[in-house]
C-alpha cells in the first residue's frame, strides 16, 4: 500500500481528494484503496456506487456480442431494420458500424443541441431523426459518437423484447456476482444508495453510450470475468474494427485497442462534469486497474494508470 499511495502522489492527487482505485494482478487477490469523500460526505470506498459513464459501452458491447452468439443479431443488418422511425440514411449504416464509430453520424453536440428534454436514449433518437443526412459515408473513418452506442443499445432492447436494465440484470450483472451494478433509466438522477453527481451537473439518463453505476469492486469482478471468458463472448469483444476499405482501427467492442511494454492492452475511460474514469486489462499478464475519480482532471487520472501500468508490467 505505502507504494500504492506513492503512485497517487506522484500523479498529483492529495489524499483528502476523492478517489478509488481497484488492481488485480494473476490470481492474487484484487487490491483496493479509496480516499476523499463523496458529494454527500460520505467516505469513498470500493463499493461506493457511482456513475461508469463510457465505461458503460464495453458493456452494452457484450449484450451486443451475447445476442451475436445466440443467432438474434447480424452485425451487417441494418439499423434502419431495428430504428425504422430514422430518416432513409439508417439504410446504409449497419450495426457494426454502430459498434465501432465508423456510422458517420451526426457530431454529438449538434445532436445534444436538438434535445427537447433531459439527456435519454428517446430524446437522442429523436433528435437523430431530425438530421436529413449523415456527415460521410459509413465505414469510411472512425469518429467516437455517443448517439451510435445509444441507437446500439435500442437495437439490443428490440431484438431481445426485453428492457436493457432488466436484459442486463439478468445475463451480465447476477451471473458474474456484480451485485452493486445497474443500467439506470431513471427518473431520478441517480440510484438509490449511489452517490449522486454535483446537482448542478446530474448523470445523463441515456443508456448504452453510459447509463451504468457501479463500483470499483464490480468492475474489477468484470475484468476478471473478461479474461476467463466467462460470458463465452471475450474473443469477439477483443477483436477490432475495420473500415469498408479494410484498414484496422484501434477499436474494439466498447473498449480501444492499445499496447503498453509490448503488452495487448483494452482500455477505455469515461466522463461527465464532476467525474472521470478509467478501466484497462492487460489479458495476457491477467492485470486489471480500475480508476474513478471524483473529479474534472483528465490528466492526472491519465498519469495515474500509466503509473500503475508501468509498475505492473
Amino acid at each position: 500500500m505505502p507504494r500504492l499511495r506513492r503512485r497517487i502522489a506522484e500523479a498529483g492527487y492529495r489524499p483528502d481528494e476523492p478517489l478509488v482505485l481497484g488492481l488485480r494482478q494473476g490470481d492474487s487477490p484484487p487490491v483496493f484503496h479509496a480516499q476523499g469523500l463523496t458529494a454527500t460526505g460520505d467516505p469513498v470506498t470500493a463499493t461506493t456506487v457511482l456513475y461508469a459513464a463510457s465505461l458503460s459501452k464495453q458493456i452494452t458491447a457484450a449484450r451486443t456480442a451475447l445476442l451475436v452468439r445466440q443467432g438474434v443479431l447480424d452485425m451487417d443488418s441494418a439499423v434502419s431494420h431495428w430504428l425504422p422511425r430514422l430518416p432513409a440514411w439508417a439504410d446504409g449504416v449497419r450495426l457494426r458500424h454502430l459498434l465501432h464509430h465508423t456510422a458517420a453520424l451526426p457530431p454529438d453536440a449538434e445532436i445534444d443541441a436538438l434535445l427537447d428534454g433531459d439527456r435519454t436514449s428517446p430524446g437522442i433518437l429523436r433528435a437523430l431523426a431530425r438530421f436529413p443526412a449523415l456527415r460521410g459515408r459509413p465505414g469510411s473513418e472512425y469518429v467516437y459518437s455517443n448517439a451510435g452506442y445509444v441507437c446500439l443499445a435500442a437495437v439490443v432492447e428490440r431484438a431481445a423484447d426485453q428492457p436493457l436494465p432488466a436484459f442486463a440484470h439478468h445475463r451480465l450483472f447476477t451471473p458474474l456476482a456484480m451485485n452493486d451494478t445497474c443500467f439506470w433509466p431513471g427518473p431520478a438522477p441517480a440510484p438509490p444508495g449511489a452517490a449522486p453527481l454535483a446537482p448542478r451537473h446530474p448523470a445523463p439518463l441515456s443508456l448504452g453510450d453510459g447509463g451504468v453505476w457501479t463500483t470499483a469492486h464490480d468492475l474489477v469482478r468484470w475484468s476478471q470475468a473478461l479474461d476467463a471468458d466467462e460470458l463465452g463472448v471475450s474473443a469477439l469483444l477483443q477483436t477490432p474494427g475495420r473500415l469498408e476499405d479494410g484498414t484496422p482501427i484501434d477499436y474494439a467492442w466498447g473498449m480501444g485497442v492499445r499496447t503498453h511494454a509490448g503488452h495487448r492492452v483494452y482500455r477505455h475511460g469515461g466522463g461527465w462534469p464532476g467525474l472521470r474514469a478509467r478501466l484497462a486489462r492487460l489479458p495476457g499478464l491477467g492485470v486489471s486497474v480500475v480508476l474513478i475519480a471524483i473529479a474534472d482532471d483528465t490528466e492526472r487520472l491519465g498519469d495515474l494508470l500509466s503509473g500503475l501500468l508501468d509498475e505492473m508490467t
